[in-house]
């Protein structure tokens, strides 16, 4: 009965892996556990599920519920059949942005990194819309992990405007 409730708002390819880590029939995984899956499912090291966890556990309630996993989901753009690719281009290509390998991404790398990447209708990104990305995606101290940066991708994914015009300052919504 539970699943046939969940079944109608959560595709079934995230359920069943979901399912595969669930005690009892409760949607929540426990961090040890969603760690564990994280790791098993998508080839995340323990640092990596780590971060993810705590980004994607948007209540910070120290558990992963459905909603929370299905979120990490479609940001990965995992594929059913390879949960493992998608997760380890995201990890490979946050590591060649990190090219101190420090594990975050600063400013100066985020400038370089994502002149490489291209916008939903496959454009290069202009300058003010970097700046722009990073203000937005940057902690406090401007560094970006690899759960910002997954978010980051998720959203060049769904970015389809055209460049913005040369005398219009992109503003930021976290600063107003």
């Amino acid at each position: 009965m539970m699943r046939g409730v969940m079944n109608r708002k959560v595709p079934k390819e995230i359920l069943d892996l979901f399912e595969k880590y669930m005690d009892n029939k409760v949607r929540h995984l426990n961090r040890k556990d969603a760690i564990h899956m994280l790791r098993a499912e998508f080839g995340l090291d323990e640092e990596q599920a780590s971060t993810m966890f705590d980004t994607f556990d948007k209540d910070k309630n120290g558990q992963m519920s459905i909603w929370e996993f299905q979120q990490f989901y479609v940001c990965m753009g995992t594929q059913p059949s390879n949960p493992h690719s998608s997760a380890q281009e995201v990890v490979q290509k946050f590591k060649d942005i990190d090219a101190d390998g420090s594990g975050k991404i600063d400013v100066n790398e985020a400038k370089e990194g994502l002149k490489t990447l291209k916008t939903a209708t496959g454009r290069d990104l202009d300058p003010k819309e970097i700046e722009f990305f990073i203000e937005t995606t940057a902690d406090d101290d401007g560094q970006i992990d690899l759960g910002a940066f997954t978010n980051l991708l998720y959203r060049l994914k769904l970015y389809n405007a055209p460049p913005p015009p040369k005398d219009v300052k992109l503003k930021n919504p976290k600063k107003d």
